[in-house]
């Protein structure tokens, strides 16, 4: 933007690479935080320092702790034997909430999009079919977002999951969310629902 101070404009470059973030939004954002108290500036300062360096990718299922293995992979009194595989760590939160799943979770990273050049090997499969191979698992629950990108990875992870155990069970999450739907925006007895009425696939 002309005519603003550098400080100002280069911040707003920075929001705007954030997703859903547009030149308006970003500049109101800045704007924002120019007004607000130095002490805000700071915390928010902090907290995003603390993001990126108190924060691991869990060496297991790749969710995001402060801790490795994540606190969901070393809670002892959790199904080591049903796998919940999801696209990212904010499903993990989501299917949390409705106090249903008592598994362990695999996250994928996000989904097949050739359109965006994310192809299987993008994306955290390998390390899945890996444990599968090696732990005890009965059961893999395919918990991609209904869309047709999380349709077709949970179709390719069928496929693959099978290649390397007929005998493993392979359920589809319930199709109890709308399609095209994110976990995330779902409310808990909408995904408690949707976990109860999952298929096999």
């Amino acid at each position: 933007m002309k005519g603003l101070p550098a400080p100002i404009t280069d911040l707003i470059h920075v929001f705007e690479k954030l997703p859903g973030i547009g030149p308006k939004t970003a500049a109101r954002l800045v704007f924002y935080l120019f007004q607000t108290p130095s002490s805000f500036v700071d915390e928010f300062t902090k907290g995003l320092k603390n993001l990126k360096e108190k924060l691991v990718a869990c060496s297991v299922c790749h969710n995001i702790d402060e801790v490795n293995p994540c606190r969901i992979c070393s809670q002892t009194n959790r199904d080591q034997g049903v796998v919940c595989v999801v696209e990212k760590p904010l499903d993990i939160i989501a299917i949390e909430a409705t106090k249903s799943f008592i598994g362990v979770y695999h996250v994928l990273g996000g989904v097949i999009n050739p359109l965006i050049h994310v192809g299987p090997d993008e994306l955290y499969i390998s390390s899945l079919l890996a444990r599968v191979k090696k732990d005890e698992i009965k059961e893999v629950i395919l918990a991609t977002n209904p869309t047709m990108e999380g349709e077709a990875t949970a179709l390719h992870l069928k496929k693959a999951l099978e290649k390397i155990n007929l005998k493993l069970k392979i359920t589809r999450i319930g199709h109890g969310l709308p399609v095209g739907a994110d976990l995330d925006y779902a409310d808990p007895g909408t995904l408690k629902e949707a976990l109860r009425g999952r298929r096999e696939y």
